[in-house]
């Protein structure tokens, strides 16, 4: 399934993520997967969330770079050697991955990987006819 991921440019200094996952918790806005990678000068969050209205318009009032980006997300069993079918099929169709992370499903036996790729609904279409979940 496609889901729409926000990116959000936060300074790289002690308290900037606490901050930002404290507002949203007092704007009742569920944290569902979260990536953080970090340059000298600031952290690039990415997150996927309930409400990501919601999170546009907090990071724009609190003055945060916040952009959103269309994602694929992808169930796997929770087994050893699951990633690897969706590794291999993508492999095999010539799908270059740009990034990936996990994140939380409520799919019993099921964890959730999210995929930035370049073409969403082609890359949703080779899974799908391999027999993988993408929802």
């Amino acid at each position: 399934m496609i889901i729409n991921q926000l990116s959000v440019f936060l300074e790289n200094r002690a308290g900037q993520l606490s901050e930002f996952v404290n507002i949203l918790a007092e704007n009742n806005i569920d944290l569902q997967a979260l990536s953080i990678s970090e340059t000298q000068d600031y952290g690039l969050l990415r997150i996927i969330v309930d409400d990501p209205k919601a999170v546009e318009a907090v990071a724009k009032e609190k003055g945060w770079l916040c952009t959103v980006t269309p994602v694929l997300a992808v169930l796997v069993p929770d087994e050893p050697g699951s990633l690897v079918s969706i590794l291999d099929t993508l492999s095999k169709s010539n799908i270059s991955i740009a990034y990936s992370y996990a994140s939380l499903t409520d799919r019993e036996g099921h964890a959730c990987i999210i995929l930035r790729v370049d073409d969403n609904e082609v890359t949703e279409k080779i899974l799908k006819d391999a027999g993988i979940i993408c929802e």
